[in-house]
């Protein structure tokens, strides 16, 4: 079957799905958006890469990092990539599209190119694009942020009208997809995963720990995006708890407005114990996260149930133990708590988290459990073969 699979975002673990639906015998293309501001997977093809395998980068417009925060220049640009992915659609005539991460006005144009050409679209949804526009519109546009909000819903509403198959990674947006017209029997609910054969375990002592100072430290670290959705302040007031103690650092592996944020708070207050780098390529991230004593992830509260950050399931292949800041109801922080792979509190439970924070630096045992309990659970979890089974079941049906 021919494939084409679109992940705005170039995650790792969509592209470790095309890599298994190719060696499988499908033709696969995994096609993604360049020069975004986010976490990458392995997107060039490798040595060891079935010829039914191949890797396209759609361009986007040069300036959206730079206008990627001001709405309308952001929208323009989206646009101009809708039509950059209909003229793919056009040349690589697949049979299945299935597309995950992208915003609404550009996956309507891929779910019309493939109505017209009669190709089966299939929604991969890991949040809802209009829920994010809804909350941002209403706080920088005011008067007319309603408007703006319920036409993102509308869109959003008439894409996913037109799948084949939806595939959901929570039975958490069921309800949403059933106001939206879904009907029931083309929802399937397939969890996200990491890929855990590119994510082996490594010693905490490693290559990347010596490079940057940590071996003989205690580290807090987080890896990922520091956007909207993200507090950095968590991370500043971690770092302000054991500014005076020389064995610990939090170390943060980021871009983007977040990171920009804990860089001019540290230009105004220079803490020796915040260490602050940008994005590390994808084939040193198990090492960089085997560098953590503990690892952080974060989320403000109302994104609710409706974002699940996927760094959480990269951290369980680490082997290490979790601290979350995040909505208790996400199917994340539900991931952590049920399995005891570390400790979780409300993103504005500033106080809780820092005793969080301050138990797991004093329990070495502790640690140790969680982070046994997060290697087992990736192992039992993440398994490539049974994930591409569901998917070939749902949604090439």
């Amino acid at each position: 079957m021919r494939l084409l699979i679109h992940d705005y975002a170039g995650h790792p673990f969509q592209v470790q799905l095309s890599r298994e639906l190719a060696r499988r015998g499908h033709r696969v293309a995994h096609a993604f958006a360049g020069g975004l501001l986010t976490p990458r997977g392995s997107l060039e093809k490798k040595s060891d890469d079935p010829d039914t395998f191949e890797v396209i980068e759609v361009p986007m417009n040069v300036h959206y990092r730079r206008d990627k925060y001001h709405f309308l220049r952001r929208r323009r640009m989206e646009v101009e990539y809708g039509r950059k992915m209909a003229a793919l659609i056009q040349e690589q005539r697949p049979e299945v599209l299935i597309s995950a991460n992208t915003p609404t006005e550009p996956q309507l144009t891929i779910a019309a190119t493939c109505s017209r050409l009669g190709i089966h679209f299939v929604p991969w949804i890991q949040d809802f694009y209009s829920v994010a526009v809804a909350k941002l519109a209403k706080k920088k546009l005011p008067v007319i942020g309603n408007l703006i909000a319920w036409w993102y819903r509308y869109l959003e509403r008439c894409t996913l009208r037109q799948a084949s198959a939806v595939v959901a990674i929570t039975d958490d947006f069921v309800p949403m997809l059933r106001e939206f017209g879904v009907a029931q029997g083309k929802i399937a609910m397939i969890p996200n995963w990491a890929p855990l054969d590119e994510l082996p375990q490594r010693p905490r002592r490693n290559a990347w720990s010596a490079m940057h100072g940590l071996d003989d430290k205690f580290v807090f670290l987080y890896s990922g995006t520091l956007a909207m959705k993200h507090n950095p302040d968590i991370l500043w007031q971690l770092a302000m708890r054991f500014r005076d103690d020389p064995g610990m650092r939090v170390v943060v592996v980021s871009e983007g407005p977040g990171a920009d944020w804990l860089a001019r708070q540290n230009e105004k207050e220079p803490l020796s114990n915040l260490v602050l780098l940008p994005f590390q390529p994808f084939q040193a991230m198990s090492a960089v996260m085997a560098s953590a004593d503990v690892l952080i992830a974060i989320l403000e509260m109302d994104a609710g149930v409706f974002s699940v950050p996927s760094k959480v399931l990269s951290y369980h292949c680490a082997g290490r133990c979790l601290l979350g800041a995040m909505p208790l109801q996400n199917l994340a922080a539900r991931i952590i708590l049920e399995n005891r792979t570390g400790l979780c509190t409300a993103p504005d439970d500033f106080s809780g988290f820092i005793e969080a924070a301050e138990r797991l630096y004093a329990d070495r045992q502790l640690r140790s459990q969680c982070g046994e309990r997060a290697r087992l659970y990736a192992e039992n979890s993440f398994d490539i073969k049974k994930i591409a089974d569901r998917f070939e079941e749902c949604t090439m049906r």
